[in-house]
């Protein structure tokens, strides 16, 4: 069996990621293969930590939610992430992992609150920890929350799962000029605005030394390839 480069890794999947080519909501295929994704590197004996966010079902209410309070609009946001991470662990389940869901939110009904320890054991024990509600405050990004947990875990590194396969120098959708870069750091990222994740989140990293992969989660066992140390994606680091 390869040797995983990290023992314990903090996985930031969007909520868009969980849409598929559907227009909001949960794609019952897709969850199912990024759940496959997920269990080929616990079989690996890394440690999985995941923070999810809550953009798929957001979408259907971001119409609705046009002038609202700032705030009250991310609380909304926060909620969705919750329903994103009970619908990611019930798929784990079904497919024989065991996760547990920690909210940042209070809502004791339907996950644990947020507690450090709790989670920091759930991973030594091979369990699968599924952060939700972001940081549980307004005005910060689920970016931003995975740098925060991943700080807080130990993990060895984040890896920012995406639709696209790496960080470019421009967006490759639009500019079939565009190169990905096999590495850059964390100040080059920020300094040419090249939206890996938000600047805060981006910070935090650097200021934690925490590298960060961008990756696609659409890619064929591209995770496992991220936690062996293959060439895949766009590491970050400082």
């Amino acid at each position: 069996m390869a040797t995983p480069k990290y023992k314990r890794i903090l996985l930031k999947l969007s909520g868009e990621a969980l849409m598929g080519d559907d227009s909001y909501g949960i794609n019952r295929d897709v969850i199912g293969r990024i759940v496959s994704e997920i269990g080929e590197v616990t079989r690996l004996g890394v440690e999985v930590a995941v923070v999810i966010g809550g953009g798929n079902i957001f979408r259907g209410v971001a119409p609705a939610a046009a002038g609202m309070d700032r705030a009250t609009a991310d609380y909304m946001g926060m909620l969705a992430t919750v329903m994103n991470a009970l619908a990611l662990q019930d798929a784990m389940r079904r497919a024989g992992l065991i996760a547990r869901v920690q909210s940042a939110l209070t809502i004791e009904q339907v996950a644990e609150p947020y507690i450090r320890g709790k989670a920091l054991r759930y991973l030594e024990e091979g369990k699968i920890v599924i952060f939700g509600a972001g940081t549980g405050n307004p005005f910060f990004t689920t970016d931003t929350a995975a740098a925060l947990r991943a700080s807080e875990m130990g993990a060895q590194v984040v890896l920012k799962a995406t639709k696209v396969d790496g960080v470019y120098t421009a967006d490759p959708k639009t500019n079939p000029e565009a190169t990905r870069y096999d590495r850059i750091s964390f100040d080059e990222a920020i300094a040419k605005n090249l939206k890996v994740m938000d600047a805060t989140a981006l910070a935090l990293c650097r200021d934690q030394k925490m590298p960060l992969c961008v990756f696609s989660i659409f890619k064929h066992g591209a995770l496992k390839r991220v936690v062996l140390g293959e060439d895949e994606g766009t590491l970050v680091e400082c």
